[in-house]
This record gives structure tokens, sequence and C-alpha cells, in this order.
């Protein structure tokens, strides 16, 4: 795939760039690591003063990336000025709590003496430089999730983002060298996917983590594991929105639009599959339907438009192939489910009934505005339907009934469950997922500990 900025609201290729050498790559690697011996030197405050400053110029930019962002993958312009305020969030949120988050621990004293010791410390240490693999649907949140934390603790970056967003990619380096950290702190490799494995086994590259397609995710963790290097995965999500007779109809339709067609249904933590109890599945499959017909499609620059292009031609040829193959199985189109007759990448928001296992949509992720509608007469067919997936991301129920939620909270196969609410990040919660959706967690305390060396200090008595 060539690495170039293709606008998917019109198929033109704006510009294009070339792969990094092998010279420039080595180079890139030996800042890397000479940024590295400096950095994990400096204070919290010192970095602090860093993350700030980087924040600042976010916000300051904040205009002019989102239209960068909308330009190279399509996402509607007022979104991508969200994702750009989060990111400077949550850059603020570890630059105020890193050092408390990752601050000395001791032991009780009473298994300190058990030990023979006369004190024993934990503290947790950078491993040096990490190597993100990054998708395209959240250009900056996933890249700034990862980089936020782990500068803070005293690593360094190492960005292969996805061929299609190199201007957000290139964005994210001036970011950080303007915010005054240090050459080799933070940079992008304008690599193809070919050359992923050469830079992860390269030995001064300590740990990776990857956000992406679980075939991504599978190679990158075959090589990390193979070289016995750290990785956290976050992978595909195909997550269950649960509608139970008590829950609140009006609120759960509308927030199940938004939650199936943020980021026009490119998200890994968009509900996809809603299953609804039979005694309300048709008053909620009215609202919701009527809640996606009356969704405006159309040009991701307009500040009304809801629903943008998908990311590539191939992106939505996928999408189409799951509709068709559903409907000829014996789905039920409730709505959508025709492209549209205009230039772009574009697919209408979708509802599809009557789902059965045999469905390739049943099984695989659908990514983008297509929803899944499934009746369950029970909460125990509820939640049978939710775990028979492949992934476990997120999940989301809505009930007013105290113990449904106990057993849907205990019960589903999942890195999180929403109760009456819809699936988000935020920089207190781990993030993360189980199955096939990965494993380790980003944000929180969590996160910007997974790349960190919990190292024992004794102290003999």
């Amino acid at each position: 795939m060539p690495i170039a900025t293709v606008n998917p609201a019109t198929g033109e290729t704006l510009k294009t760039y070339d792969a990094l050498g092998a010279e420039e790559i080595e180079r890139r690697l030996a800042a890397a690591e000479a940024a590295f011996r400096t950095h994990r030197t400096t204070t919290f405050a010192e970095r602090a003063l860093l993350m700030r400053r980087a924040a600042d110029l976010l916000e300051e930019d904040q205009q002019d990336i989102a239209r960068v962002i909308t330009t190279e993958m399509g996402k509607p312009v007022k979104q991508a000025r969200a994702e750009a305020a989060k990111c400077a969030k949550a850059m603020r949120w570890y630059a105020e709590r890193a050092e408390e988050l990752l601050a000395d621990e001791e032991p009780a004293d009473v298994d300190v003496k058990d030990s023979g010791a006369s004190r024993v410390i934990v503290r947790y240490r950078p491993l040096g430089p990490v190597l993100a693999v990054m998708p395209w649907n959240f250009p900056l949140w996933q890249v700034i999730r990862f980089a936020a934390p782990a500068l803070m603790a005293g690593n360094v970056g190492l960005l292969k983002h996805a061929s299609n967003v190199p201007q957000t990619a290139l964005c994210l380096e001036d970011l950080f060298r303007r915010a005054g950290f240090p050459e080799g702190c933070f940079q992008t490799l304008l690599i193809g996917s070919g050359e992923v494995e050469k830079v992860l086994r390269d030995p001064r590259v300590k740990a990776a983590t990857l956000t992406g397609s679980e075939p991504a995710g599978r190679s990158v963790a075959s090589v990390a594991g193979d070289e016995i290097k750290k990785t956290v995965l976050e992978l595909g999500g195909s997550d269950p929105y649960i509608v139970m007779p008590s829950a609140d109809l009006d609120r759960a339709a509308q927030v199940a639009v938004t939650a199936r067609v943020q980021n026009t249904g490119q998200s890994c933590i968009a509900a996809k599959r809603f299953i609804v109890h039979s005694d309300v599945f048709d008053a909620f499959a009215e609202r919701f339907t009527a809640g996606m017909k009356a969704l405006k499609v159309g040009d991701p620059m307009d500040e009304e438009t809801e629903v943008g292009p998908l990311y590539s031609e191939r992106g939505r040829a996928d999408l189409e192939e799951l509709v068709d193959d559903a409907v000829e199985a014996g789905a039920t189109v409730l709505c959508g489910g025709e492209r549209p007759d205009r230039p772009g990448w574009y697919y209408p928001p979708t509802v599809l009934a009557d789902i059965t296992p045999e469905m390739r949509i049943h099984r695989e992720e659908a990514f983008g505005p297509v929803a899944t509608l499934y009746r369950a007469a029970d909460l125990d067919e509820a939640v049978a339907i939710a775990n028979d997936s492949p992934f476990g991301l997120s999940s989301n129920v809505w009930t007013r009934n105290g113990t449904e939620v106990d057993r849907f909270v205990q019960d589903l196969e999942a890195g999180g469950v929403y109760v009456n609410g819809m699936t988000a990040s935020h920089p207190a919660f781990p993030f993360g997922g189980a199955k096939r959706s990965g494993y380790g967690r980003e944000l929180a305390e969590h996160g910007i500990r997974e790349f960190c060396n919990i190292t024992t200090v004794w102290h003999g008595a």
C-alpha cells in the first residue's frame, strides 16, 4: 500500500511520500536509543512541562489538524476537532499524574520482615524505545493514548502509522518537537508494513504496541514473542448493545445511533450488535431505525455532516460484501443497504434484522455504519448472543434492574461493561479487551505501567 493522502470523499490522491530507506531507518533508531539515555534521567516535572506545552500547541492547531485528519481518512471535521481536544486532555492528565502513578511503593512491614529485609521498594523504570503500530480511524487519539504515558514514564516512541494518514503522522512528530522534547524522543517512521518486522527485531526497540486488525496483531505478537519483547494489542471489536424491558427506550435508541455511527461506524468500540429483549424489540427497532435514517450523510468538511465516507474503496467493498452475504442468507434490511450514486467511498447508515449464526456478519466485524439487530427471549439468551463472538472489547447494557446489571457484569466476556450509556475511552479508565480483541491495557495507571520495568529493590537487615 503506498504511503499517500487519498481524500476518501473524492477518491483523489493529494500527496504521496517515499518510504524511508535503510540508512534513514538506522539513523532514527540510533537517535531513539540516544534520546532514551537522556530522557530516562529527566524528572517528572521536566517531562510534564513539555507534555503540557504539547497539549497547548495541539489546542492552538486544533482546526488545522482536524482538517488534515478529515482530508486523509474522512472523519466529519466536527468529530476530528473533538478528537484533538480529547488528546490534549489526556496529555494533561498524564502530565499531572505520572509521578504519582509511578511513585515507589513499599510492601507492608510484615511482608518485608518475612523476607529478611530491612526495606523493600517496588520501582517503575522505563524500558526504552517502544514501537507503536497505529491505525487510521482515530489517527491522533490512538497515538496520544500511547505516547503521553510512554513519554511521561521516560520511554521514547517510534510511530509506524497507517499508510493513508502520513500527514497526520508527521504532524504528531512535529508537535512533540515544537513542544521541546529532545530530538529522537518521538519519531514518525514512514515505512510500509513489510519493514515493521525488521524494526521490531532491532535490539534497541524494547517493546511494541499495536492497535489494528487481528492479522496485524498476530503478526506483531509473533515477532515480538520470538524476540521476547513485551506487547500490548488492541484489536477488533463487535460490541454488543443489550436492551432489556426496564430500559428507557427513547434514550437507549437515541444513544444507540451515536454508538453505532461514531466515526462513520469505523470504531473498534462502536456498538455493532444490538441485542433486544423480545418484549421491547419492535419498539426499539422502530426508534433506532428512524434515528439511523435521519442521519445527515455528506461532505465531511461540512459542520452539519454526521456520517462521512468510509476510509477507502476497499473498506467500502468489504462492508458491502458482509451486507450482501447477510441479505442473501435471509437478513431483513430495515434501512440503507445500497451504495449511493455519488463520488467518494460513501455507504448509508444500514440496519439489518433476522441475523443468523450462518451469516458472515455474525462473526466478522462490520467496520462502517451497519447495525445488526437480534431478538433475545430473556437475559440468558441475551448473554449467550453477546458472548457468541470471537471478540470481547467492550459491551453496553441498558436496564434499570440491579440484579440484571450484576449478571451482565459477571457474565459478559469483554474488557468493559457500560451500563445505560455507550462505550467511550477516557484517560482515567483502563482500556482493552478479551479474547481476540487483544491483551494488555491502555490509559489510566494500567497503561503507563505497561511499558515499565517493575523492579524490586531489596535491602538486607
